[in-house]
């Protein structure tokens, strides 16, 4: 093969190349366009068509040369010989002119008028792990238009077609995911997602919301825990120029310092041990979207430096490479702790402090806007009603001022479990009737001094152990039950029941393992 043909063949190969962008954006069409045009660059031929191969039917994506009806067709491969025979070979098929096979485009090339058959054919098959995908076919009306094409040219033009085929469909199926993946999410997060109240707090939150969403400001959300801080950061990202990027969330309490950086950053293979292979970290998973950064007020010291650089720079240093990466990502970072008086304390960095919070946010505590109590319960109930799978799920009216008469210490949160508990317990009672109530009977009396025991004193379960003890028994049972009644207070939160005791958490976890604590949903 000389040299002019490999130099087109690689002409081919680089404008084939520069169209599969396009196909990450779901334009296979323009793909197969330009595949025709390539391949008649190469080999002249009054019709070209690309076919799609798939359960045994080929269908035109592009031609050329060829009447419009034939877009619209639909092989069978097995009822047509020459389609047959060109799937089942590796190698590119010329058929001789006397051939007596039928065509499959007799009567519709364009290049004369009247039904006449085509009187010179080839083809070649596109393979993917050998899986046929697709063909190409080259008719013409003269003869001998294919007898002085050279073979092995024919076999490199299969095999580079081939493998920009196969990834343009491998684009264009991810692509198709891709959509399908936003179009779920959007819609699951429009069902759970849904920030319920029309009290003047919430009217005035939202619209600080519709306010800074647009911008690329980066907003910090306070609020006592289970107000809905994660909600707040979702409308934000979803009413805002990067909603179809990703929403990347990271619980700043549950990162250790030494793993921090990796989870932020990431890191590459061998970086440290137990790196076994290349990790991509939360800044570059969230580029083009919005970062998420729950309990920032957790974040170690030593990690919040580097944080700092890398929101001033934009750009982020994996752990094991000195070559940095550029990341485009907007920050939303949400704590339930009083961030000036962290900084005050010595705990909270000042400059990311103020790098975070440009534009705060403070969600109000359920027993601020106790009109939206109704209107949240009845969301969660129908919630509940789905999910506990009965026809009708109601609240009676006594159960209902109940609700209302209690402070919610636990906010939004508190109200959904204690739903949950209640509507368990009505649909167990009710037995299998069609409409099942919850009423004061299922409710939250209980609950409700359950809640306020630790603010009225904190230490009291701790304090109770029987008289009839060894100094050593009496001394662990106290740790237990003061750890368990500090862990219940932080919704099991370890780093923050050991900063409230005033000791490091890998201790603290290590002492309540010796003392039988342990917790998964619930302490134990």
């Amino acid at each position: 093969m000389d040299q002019r043909t490999l130099s087109h063949l690689l002409g081919i190969s680089t404008e084939l190349a520069q169209q599969l962008p396009r196909v990450n954006e779901g334009d296979i069409g323009a793909f197969t366009q330009a595949l025709v045009r390539a391949v008649q660059s190469a080999v002249t031929a009054d019709a070209i068509a690309v076919l799609r191969c798939e359960q045994g039917i080929a269908y035109p994506l592009a031609c050329s040369g060829l009447a419009p009806e034939a877009m619209g067709r639909r092989f069978v491969i097995k009822d047509h010989p020459r389609l047959a025979a060109i799937a089942g070979a590796q190698q590119p098929q010329i058929f001789a002119a006397d051939c007596p096979l039928p065509d499959p485009y007799d009567g519709m090339l364009l290049a004369t008028a009247g039904a006449l058959p085509v009187h010179a054919c080839m083809g070649f098959s596109l393979y993917q792990d050998a899986q046929l995908v697709g063909m190409i076919t080259f008719d013409s009306l003269t003869p001998s238009a294919f007898e002085q094409v050279a073979l092995p040219m024919l076999v490199m033009l299969q095999s580079l077609v081939a493998a920009h085929f196969a990834t343009a469909l491998n684009l264009a199926a991810l692509s198709e995911q891709a959509r399908h993946g936003r179009a779920m999410l959007r819609e699951l997060s429009h069902q759970s997602y849904t920030m319920i109240g029309n009290s003047e707090v919430m009217q005035r939150l939202k619209q600080d919301i519709d306010l800074v969403a647009n911008s690329e400001l980066s907003v910090l959300i306070q609020g006592e825990t289970g107000t809905g801080k994660e909600l707040v950061a979702r409308r934000i990202h979803e009413h805002s120029s990067r909603a179809q990027g990703p929403f990347v969330q990271v619980n700043c309490a549950s990162l250790s310092e030494h793993l921090a950086e990796s989870e932020f950053f990431g890191h590459r293979k061998g970086a440290f041990t137990g790196a076994d292979r290349h990790r991509e970290g939360k800044f570059l998973v969230a580029h083009g979207g919005t970062l998420f950064l729950d309990e920032i007020g957790e974040l170690p010291l030593g990690m919040q430096s580097k944080l700092l650089r890398a929101l001033q720079s934009g750009e982020i240093q994996p752990v094991g490479t000195d070559k940095p990466q550029y990341v485009d990502v907007r920050i939303v970072a949400a704590t339930n702790r009083d961030l000036r008086q962290e900084v005050e304390a010595g705990r909270f960095r000042a400059d990311l402090y103020h790098r975070l919070s440009v534009f705060p946010l403070q969600v109000p505590p359920l027993r601020n806007r106790a009109e939206d109590i109704v209107p949240l319960a009845g969301f969660f109930v129908e919630q509940l009603r789905k999910k506990l799978g009965v026809r009708q799920l109601v609240l009676s009216a006594p159960f209902l001022k109940q609700l209302q008469a209690h402070d919610w210490p636990g906010n939004v949160r508190e109200l959904e479990h204690v739903l949950s508990r209640a509507a368990l317990k009505a649909k167990h009672t009710a037995l299998a009737q069609d409409i099942v109530e919850v009423d004061i009977t299922h409710g939250v009396q209980w609950q409700a001094s359950a809640a306020q025991a630790p603010a009225d004193n904190p230490y009291s379960e701790a304090t109770s152990v029987p008289a009839a003890q060894t100094l050593k028994a009496a001394t662990e049972a106290f740790q237990k039950n003061l750890i368990k009644a500090r862990l219940q207070a932080n919704e099991l939160n370890w780093a923050a029941t050991a900063r409230e005791l005033s000791v490091d958490r890998a201790n603290l976890v290590r002492l309540a393992k010796r003392l039988g604590i342990a917790t998964l949903k619930k302490l134990t």
